[in-house]
């Protein structure tokens, strides 16, 4: 399993919100590329990276710390956040992404999703799969839609999709333990690649989550709130 850390900007800042609530936001660092540099000094080999700024706007804001963090460490980074077009996705790629998140897109406009999943390749492009009581939420959580999580993923599976990285809103944030019930349907019905996100907050969430057959798990907020640590970290890479 896949250990993925978090970083999201805002304004230019390392910040964590609660349950997506742009209201809650706190700042722990104001470097993002100095994080990221911690990470990959303590063994880590992938980044979640999210644009607040563009999820809210619906383009890409912070493409400077994509850039930053992509040349000055290895990381391989999967980047997302207001991402509405083929020409973000592409301009993603150039600022130095290995792979791009799409949550919105593949919503709202399904054929774009569909054109870039074909050009870029099902190992390039996440699916979003962001809900709130099974329902999916778009633009940086602020719309709810009537749509079932189970039958997004499955929907965009048959297209070919590979990687999935669904938050259970209500466990974002509130270090209280992740999703595990829904995880272990989504995975059990739709045999998919699922990077598991939200509400992680010690090691044996981690070591549950790798038996559940997750392919990933993006930690956020146990690492800044020192829940988890990254020596402990370290020896899950």
């Amino acid at each position: 399993m896949r250990i993925i850390p978090a970083i999201d900007i805002l304004n230019g800042k390392c910040v964590r919100l609660t349950k997506g609530d742009f209201s809650t936001q706190k700042i722990y660092n104001e470097n993002p590329l100095e994080v990221a540099k911690e990470f990959e000094a303590n063994g880590i080999k992938y980044l979640h990276l999210v644009d607040l700024d563009g999820a809210k706007s619906g383009k890409i804001i912070n493409h400077k710390v994509l850039r930053e963090i992509a040349t000055q460490t290895q990381l391989k980074v999967d980047f997302g956040g207001g991402i509405k077009s083929r020409k973000e996705v592409e301009f993603a790629f150039e600022q130095g992404a290995s792979q791009v998140t799409c949550g919105s897109m593949a919503i709202k406009n399904p054929e774009i999703f569909n054109e870039c999943f074909i050009e870029f390749g099902a190992e390039k492009i996440i699916l979003g799969a962001d809900c709130n009581s099974r329902k999916i939420v778009t633009n940086a959580w602020l719309e709810k839609s009537e749509i079932d999580v189970l039958d997004f993923i499955q929907l965009n599976k048959i297209k070919g999709l590979k990687y999935v990285i669904c938050t259970d809103i209500s466990k974002d944030g509130m270090l209280e333990g992740p999703a595990f019930e829904l995880y272990q349907e989504l995975i059990n019905k739709t045999q998919i690649n699922l990077i598991a996100s939200g509400g992680i907050s010690n090691i044996d969430n981690l070591i549950k989550l790798k038996e559940l057959k997750c392919e990933g798990a993006i930690i956020g907020k146990a690492i800044y709130e020192n829940k988890i640590k990254l020596v402990d970290l370290k020896k899950l890479c």
